[in-house]
């Protein structure tokens, strides 16, 4: 069991590596597909300001800057960099180190997009559950349709009502992680409410379209389990009730929302883009955002390249974690 387990884990761990080599070549194939460069758009803004910029100075910057390279010696440059130095290139939009742009704002993005992964498990699976067991219940229906309107109303316009709740209860729109006059003040435990306080709005946003997701995949995912023969023999055989629904069909059930983490761990980072310009956050989506429409390629390359490594880091933790919920998964797979 465990050497069959082991040569899962292996097999999968190589996909993961080709995957990722596939994917940095994508990437970076995608961000420098549209025409001209960073380096366009800046002397387009300096023209358009009424100054002039000679061919023989945008020359000796695309020299400086590598962007007269081909691109497979700008991507082998990039890449080689990455894996032996940690280097992820030069910001143009910036005017520093990528590595330095992402370390002032992939503290806050993370720590954002992991709380709203635990709220969205945390509330997702019991409500999942109860609806399932309570099948049609007042309870069911009112969770059902809080569901429905949490998948259709934009996350967007769910941050702008909230704001105006709040503006209207506290007088603070909640825009940020800080009020104003905690912005530079030091750490102290009236910042630490403050910064609490300020995350309720984006948790909430962030969070509601995979809760009400995943929530009606757990319902559905348990109803079927309930319905299946070992329960109705369970039954027969004189378990109880409490004890079949929380021993067998709930580890059953969960599989799929095992198997959802590599994904919507990604969706919460790519969800607070626009979320993130809506209530005016300090995160990772609206640097990606302005690298983006100024093409900052190392930049927005990088970001999209970190971001699908922990597309492919979670699809490979969600498969190891179904290979142990289910040892059905891995034999289907090694035997494959």
């Amino acid at each position: 069991m465990k050497s069959e387990f082991l040569r899962f884990v292996i097999k999968k761990f190589l996909i993961m590596v080709l995957t990722v080599f596939l994917i940095s070549l994508a990437v970076f194939y995608i961000i420098t597909l549209p025409p001209g460069d960073f380096l366009t758009n800046y002397v387009g803004q300096l023209q358009a300001a009424g100054e002039s910029v000679s061919q023989e100075t945008i020359d000796k910057l695309k020299a400086v800057y590598g962007l007269d390279q081909p691109f497979i010696v700008q991507y082998w440059k990039w890449v080689t960099n990455i894996v032996f130095h940690g280097d992820f290139g030069y910001s143009f939009l910036w005017k520093m180190p990528v590595t330095s742009v992402i370390q002032a704002y992939i503290v806050p993005t993370i720590v954002l997009s992991l709380v709203t992964m635990l709220f969205t498990y945390l509330i997702s699976i019991p409500i999942g559950i109860y609806s399932a067991v309570h099948q049609y219940s007042l309870g069911d229906y009112l969770f059902t349709s809080i569901g429905f309107i949490g998948m259709a109303v934009p996350n967007f316009l769910l941050g702008i009502i909230l704001m105006f709740i709040a503006f209207k209860l506290t007088g603070d729109t909640m825009l940020g992680f800080f009020s104003a006059k905690y912005q530079t003040a030091p750490w102290s435990l009236e910042k630490f409410i403050d910064l609490l306080k300020h995350c309720i709005i984006p948790i909430l946003v962030i969070g509601l379209m995979n809760t009400c997701g995943l929530m009606r995949t757990m319902r559905s995912q348990m109803l079927d389990e309930l319905s299946k023969n070992y329960t109705l023999a369970a039954r027969a055989k004189g378990l109880k009730m409490r004890v079949i629904r929380y021993k067998y069909c709930v580890r059953a059930a969960i599989n799929p929302i095992a198997a959802s983490i590599g994904w919507s761990l990604v969706n919460i980072f790519t969800g607070t883009t626009i979320v993130a310009i809506v209530l005016n956050l300090p995160s990772m989506g609206r640097v990606m955002y302005d690298a983006l429409l100024d093409q900052d390629m190392y930049l927005a390359g990088s970001w999209l390249f970190l971001m699908a490594i922990m597309t492919v880091i979670g699809t490979f933790l969600s498969d190891i974690l179904l290979a142990w919920l289910d040892p059905r998964a891995r034999k289907e797979y090694i035997q494959g």
